[in-house]
């Protein structure tokens, strides 16, 4: 689990934009203070103990009005669990400062969209012999940052809303009934900044995310719009810079990845509402520490916002280790491993015999994923799920193993049903599982002929029996 729970609190640097009156270095999470977002709290210059004047001592006074406009949308914010707009600014605001080595986003030119379809389309033909998933990729595109946060969101705005509902529920849940109306204001205002502390951080972590990314799965999940490959030219110039590998075939192999996940996706109709549907799960299970809410709502100072931010830092959020949450993340963690697992096998194939760097880049980004790379940890952030696929060499050795022994068709046909795909247990011993299944497999065929048989004969029987009937009449 995150130790940041649910999102609330700030990664170890704001994006500084005056405009909105924002100020880095003194306020947050890294620099030796609690994690403060909106610059309230005595770490702040211009005034310890008012947290207006923290937030607004050592501010232009042309910044002002942006500042209180600030202030006003994140206060009056009505919307669902997450304010969306405030996260979409901040991703933005975040990109435009460009990553920690100082590369700025730049806009695709059109050499680049033209490597990238080249790439995908490529690709595509070398994934042709060896699965028998057609393609999934209608188009293929080359992002920049900004579009690639543009184009994500919504994905993002679908995992992480169950789990932020299922928090700003409790908040109208801690107080008897007859007192909800009259504390109609405090628990709005509360639910406001809420939303607004949420797409602070998920701006953040979304933003920064945007300069490590490769593409638009690199979390195992289809963050982009359904049936579009798409690649990141500078974050893969980046990705391969210290690799000493021709940028072509870098390229080429993150286009094969790329490929094979939208092949997935495309054709497993079931797979991504059984990858969502383990986050709702894990949302579901959450416990909410009511008896530690009611205290701070009791005890809420109105015109004191950087108390509700403490508690919320508190951990009055902490997810709790239910039956609910440990088989959803069983589920997720497992499905996670089956997907990259397969992904790792099917593009190993194809490019081992193509690519003399294949083995180098297929290992680089075992680790990447495996060991918890940035996607993994920004999802950690979010909304304390790990999106790591802990068993990914287990799961590539049996899906290796299914095509040595059944071919191609035999392993992807698994992906037909969830319940025909190997479990968490079955990745301890692959070859179990190949072997297992097989038998069952051949004694249902058998099963259903004798029984397809015995209907035949019932039915011819019963036809016989009406016929004599009709001859004695």
């Amino acid at each position: 689990m995150s130790d940041t729970p649910f999102g609330f609190g700030l990664p170890p640097e704001e994006p500084e934009d005056g405009d909105e009156g924002k100020k880095k270095g003194s306020q947050g999470g890294g620099q030796g203070g609690p994690a403060n977002p909106f610059g309230f709290g005595p770490g702040m210059p211009g005034g310890a103990d008012n947290p207006f004047a923290a937030m607004f001592g050592s501010m232009n006074p042309n910044d002002l009005g942006a500042a209180f406009q600030q202030l006003g949308q994140m206060l009056s914010y009505e919307g669902g669990p997450v304010n969306w707009d405030m996260a979409k600014d901040v991703a933005r605001q975040t990109v435009a400062q460009g990553t920690a080595d100082g590369v700025r986003d730049t806009s695709v030119g059109p050499a680049e969209k033209s490597a990238v379809e080249e790439a995908v389309r490529l690709a595509d033909l070398w994934l042709d012999g060896v699965t028998s998933l057609p393609s999934g990729a209608g188009t293929a595109v080359a992002w920049s940052r900004a579009e690639w946060v543009e184009a994500t969101l919504p994905v993002w705005k679908e995992l992480v809303d169950p789990v932020a509902e299922r928090v700003g529920a409790a908040m109208g849940q801690v107080l008897p009934e007859e007192m909800q109306a009259m504390a109609g204001p405090l628990l709005g205002m509360m639910r406001s900044m809420g939303g607004a502390m949420f797409g602070q951080q998920i701006g953040q972590a979304v933003g920064v995310l945007a300069g490590e990314v490769v593409g638009s799965t690199d979390i195992g999940l289809p963050l982009g719009p359904a049936g579009r490959a798409a690649l990141l030219p500078l974050n893969i110039e980046a990705f391969g810079k210290d690799l000493g590998v021709p940028s072509d075939e870098v390229r080429l192999y993150l286009a094969l990845r790329e490929a094979a996940h939208q092949r997935l996706f495309a054709h497993v109709p079931w797979l991504r509402s059984h990858l969502f549907g383990a986050v709702e799960g894990y949302a579901r299970g959450i416990k909410v520490d009511t008896s530690k809410l009611e205290d701070v709502v009791g005890q809420l100072d109105p015109s004191n916002p950087e108390q509700l931010q403490e508690a919320l830092q508190g951990g009055m959020f902490q997810p709790q280790d239910t039956p609910e949450q440990k088989a959803a993340l069983a589920r997720l963690e497992t499905a996670l491993a089956l997907v990259e697992g397969w992904v790792d096998a099917v593009v190993h194939e194809a490019a081992k015999p193509r690519l003399t760097s294949a083995d180098a880049l297929r290992e680089t980004l075992r680790r990447r994923r495996a060991s918890g790379g940035p996607a993994e940890q920004t999802f950690a952030t979010l909304i304390g799920l790990e999106l790591r696929p802990r068993r990914l060499r287990d799961a590539s050795r049996l899906w290796a193993s299914l095509t040595d022994a059944r071919g191609v068709d035999g392993r992807d046909g698994l992906w037909e049903h969830p319940d025909m795909l190997p479990t968490a247990s079955d990745l301890d011993d692959p070859d179990g599982f190949v072997h297992r299944e097989q038998l069952d497999f051949s004694e249902i065929d058998k099963m259903l002929g004798e029984a397809a048989q015995k209907r035949d004969d019932q039915g011819g029987n019963e036809g016989g029996d009406e016929g004599k009937g009709d001859e004695q009449k």
